[in-house]
């Protein structure tokens, strides 16, 4: 019989039990968990501030699944170093494991900024204890800065904004979502955003900090309450690295989602997995990803085949109403429509689809990005067609009984 240890309590962490559960019925499973909270969407906590969803509705599974898939959850609990099949807590506690998935996701960077800790309300943003400690300093008067324009500190934004009385944002960057938007669909956004109340100082930085003002690069400055911390993440591979693991920007993993310790897996935004879009292994930090990678080292751990070829970075994300949705890489050959408040961007190159970008666009972008995982030919569907809308039309009677059966 195995003894399975999962280190962290997320959505890859699910995942992973899933597939453990897919395969071996009855050896048991641990789970460290460094959060109090079971297991809950993440992407839900600046909703939670907006009242637009409550804890109970954020539960990613309900409270009974650790206990139906023989799961013994430890709360409060960190994993501070791995020995050779055992890990150890930080009370002492040595667990041992016959195979192990480190699913420990990423942590905030904070860049050192001089004086930041003269800010007595600074708050980072990812957790829900991070969230439910934000709502406790809001107060209708209150001036917000948040240095970092990307997903996180802009969901914040939108969490927040009807809370106070005005949020400023920052980035060093000198547009909003730079990690997946070019110029023209982030000016796009950042008008939508600026409409619904948002202000921002972008290829600017911080240089400063005293107590409740920020000093600029630019040499503005800010008077706020309340500062977020939103820079960005970084994956949380020590336990791995001072193992002797191999890693990099993340802990490196080949298909199985095994890493080079043996009997050790690891899934979700601490893992670098193959990238299909790039040919090679990066981080990519989506909820998808973590569950598919999670899953696939579930199914390995129990002593199953499973392996994870196709993943690709992808987003899906609205703000006030506007969505984007993007996914795979940007280059190749461009196909494009735009309207004042809407862009289509696909991408081609060598006989496939590469990627896409959609702002205020109603499309089924399950078919493409299905196209971008498959590598689909162009040249044996009618893209001319499939440009224009996602559509079954665009694939031949046979295709579209092999794909979307259920759909047509």
């Amino acid at each position: 019989m195995e003894q399975y240890i999962i280190i962290g309590n997320g959505v890859a962490t699910v995942g992973c039990i899933e597939g453990i559960r897919s395969v071996d019925m009855e050896s048991p499973i641990t789970v460290v968990s460094g959060e109090n909270h079971k297991v809950y969407g993440r992407p839900l906590i600046s909703y939670y501030l907006e009242g637009k969803t409550d804890l109970e509705k954020m539960k990613y599974r309900p409270d009974d699944f650790y206990d139906k898939n023989g799961v013994t959850l430890l709360l409060g609990k960190k994993a501070v170093s791995l020995k050779e099949g055992s890990v150890v807590l930080d009370d002492g506690t040595e667990l041992p494991y016959t195979k192990l998935c480190v699913a420990t996701g990423s942590s905030p960077f904070v860049p050192p900024f001089e004086n930041l800790e003269s800010v007595k309300e600074k708050y980072s943003f990812m957790t829900l204890d991070d969230t439910l400690a934000l709502e406790k300093a809001l107060f209708p008067e209150a001036k917000v800065l948040i240095v970092g324009a990307g997903l996180i500190g802009l969901k914040c934004a939108e969490g927040i904004i009807d809370r106070v009385a005005s949020v400023t944002i920052c980035d060093l960057a000198d547009r909003v979502l730079s990690s997946i938007l070019d110029t023209e669909c982030a000016a796009l956004m950042q008008r939508h955003l600026e409409k619904n109340g948002m202000s921002f100082l972008l290829g600017d930085s911080v240089a400063r900090f005293e107590t409740n003002k920020a000093f600029m690069k630019s040499g503005k400055e800010v008077d706020f309450d309340v500062l977020v911390l939103a820079v960005g993440v970084r994956a949380n591979i020590g336990l791995v690295k001072d193992a002797g693991g191999e890693t990099d920007r993340g802990i490196v993993v080949d298909d199985d989602m095994s890493t080079t310790l043996p009997g050790v897996f690891s899934a979700g935004d601490c893992a670098q997995g193959p990238d299909l879009s790039i040919g090679a292994k990066r981080v990519l930090a989506i909820l998808p990803n973590a569950y598919m990678q999670g899953h696939t080292a579930g199914i390995n751990m129990a002593g199953g085949d499973a392996s994870l070829k196709n993943a690709i970075p992808m987003n899906s994300i609205g703000f006030f109403g506007l969505h984007a949705m993007t996914a795979g890489s940007y280059e190749g050959e461009l196909y494009e429509e735009k309207t004042e408040d809407s862009i289509k961007r696909l991408f081609t190159k060598d006989d496939v689809l590469k990627g896409y970008i959609l702002i205020g666009r109603n499309e089924r972008a399950g078919i493409y990005t299905s196209m971008i995982r498959e590598k689909t030919p162009l040249s044996s569907v009618n893209f001319d067609i499939l440009k224009k809308a996602a559509t079954t039309v665009g694939f031949d009677a046979a295709a579209r009984k092999k794909k979307f059966a259920s759909q047509v």
